[in-house]
């Protein structure tokens, strides 16, 4: 029988970097006491009325043009409906018909076989980003047997990312997710630390036989780390292979992925698009964007958002900024992949370069075998680290001046992981590794080793 072919479709909700929610003036703060950033509106209290956050629309518009989307200068706002105890007015403000922006494409690479020299790059298509406004949290205390909601998160703003089914495995998924994790940090569009909320996954999953249509696909809701989402796409697929082969049939449901387990398990049977009951959202008018050309001459330039005007200033992409640091300091391609995914990596690499008279090239193991393998072993990131660039700066020069010999550098490199504030050169002196340059002193050493050796001598000497 043909093999199975998986299909992985994503929808990724980021959250807006923002001082305030969507359509109300209340503040966006992680881990603030419950219920204590919560408007009229958030609360859904009748009367109240939504007014558009334009910070929100910028960087919608912002990410859009990242990830090469056309941009509609009319969108529309819909009420998609749901009853959840954390979503206050029974409907969320989302854009169901009409987005924001469309047809976009997002390139990623990853490594074949986990070797880095081996990168393949791959393209999946956006087919659209949409803003909505994010529910509130239920935690449910079960010693009481109750169900508690904080609506501070409710109505804050969202950007939701929606890829089309272009990719077949957990790692095409997680490598495209941590490369739009990366723009959207570069354009301050969503600070997107998964950690805590604010990038998080649901996973399209289905498996068919080559030249057949599609098979039923389920969803893997709310992942909220890289890692976990390769796990969970690829125990779905298996899962749904094992069913089908077993003369099961896959069900249309909503699956949670379960870390400690390590598998997906089952949420509840996918509810049909009529339960949402979409509708035009009536308190909110078409959204109108502009351009260089249709901005009307008389017009408040603060209250209109010009695409043009953001095109113009945005900054350079990931892809851009591995491609410079290859030309730039003759590094490998693998490399400025492995120092644009560590958070402050890219910048301790070029604060070192600075730093020192070595060449990048040989920089760059330093950082990567030796800098790197210890943060990752004492669970450190790179802002943590005990060695500054600074530091690694001055023992890489005095290795490359032939002060100390490589082995010895190690050594001093183990000394400064403990944090005592010493110099390489304290740390060399103390431990007396410098190299002797001087003949006559490496004389004297060796004479002192033979005088005081006298039996040993006499033995090789005899043979």
């Amino acid at each position: 029988l043909a093999p199975w072919v998986p299909v992985v479709g994503l929808e990724i909700h980021a959250q807006i970097s923002s001082n305030s929610k969507l359509f109300s003036a209340s503040q966006v703060q992680f881990a603030a006491p419950p219920n204590s950033l919560v408007s009229f509106f958030d609360a859904s209290l009748p009367g109240t009325l939504p007014v558009l956050n334009r910070r929100c629309v910028e960087a919608a518009v912002m990410t859009g043009l990242a990830l090469n989307c056309s941009i509609n200068k009319r969108s529309l706002f819909d009420r998609k409906h749901y009853f959840y105890a954390d979503l206050p007015a029974g409907y969320q403000i989302t854009q169901q018909r009409v987005p924001i922006a469309v047809n976009g494409s997002l390139s990623y690479s990853l490594c074949i076989d986990n070797k880095m020299s081996q990168m393949v790059t791959r393209t999946v298509r956006i087919k659209q980003i949409q803003l909505e406004q994010d529910s509130g949290k239920s935690l449910h205390d079960d010693t009481r047997s109750q169900t508690l909601v904080d609506l501070n998160r409710a109505g804050v703003g969202l950007m939701e990312v929606v890829m089309e089914p272009d990719m077949c495995c957990g790692e095409e998924a997680a490598a495209a997710v941590r490369e739009l994790q990366l723009i959207l940090q570069t354009l301050g569009s969503s600070q997107a630390v998964m950690a805590e909320g604010q990038l998080r996954v649901d996973a399209n999953v289905s498996v068919h036989h080559p030249g057949e249509p599609y098979g039923v696909r389920t969803e893997v809701k709310n992942i909220n780390s890289i890692r976990f989402l390769a796990k969970a796409v690829d125990y779905e697929i298996q899962r749904q292979i094992e069913e089908l082969e077993n003369g099961r049939t896959i069900l249309n449901e909503t699956r949670a992925f379960d870390s400690k387990l390590g598998c997906t398990v089952p949420m509840r049977d996918k509810e049909g698009e009529q339960d949402y009951r979409f509708m035009p959202e009536p308190n909110l008018p078409p959204l109108i964007l502009y351009d260089a050309e249709s901005l009307p001459a008389n017009m408040d330039h603060q209250q209109v958002v010009n695409i043009d005007w953001i095109h113009e200033r945005l900054p350079d992409l990931p892809s851009v900024k591995r491609a410079k640091l290859v030309e730039q300091y003759g590094i490998l391609p693998e490399h400025s992949f492995t120092l644009l995914n560590e958070d402050g990596l890219m910048e301790f690499f070029e604060n070192t370069v600075k730093q020192t008279q070595m060449k990048p090239r040989k920089v760059i193991g330093w950082i990567l075998n030796d800098l790197l393998s210890y943060l990752k072993k004492h669970s450190l990131t790179v802002k943590e680290s005990p060695v500054s660039s600074l530091l690694l700066g001055d023992l890489l020069n005095l290795l490359e001046r032939k002060d100390i010999t490589a082995a010895a550098a190690k050594q001093v490199l183990a000394e400064l992981w403990k944090g005592e504030g010493k110099s390489p050169l304290e740390i060399i002196k103390e431990k007396k590794l410098e190299l002797i340059q001087d003949h006559k002193e490496l004389e004297q050493i060796c004479q002192a080793v033979i005088d005081g050796h006298e039996n040993e001598v006499i033995m090789v000497v005899l043979g």
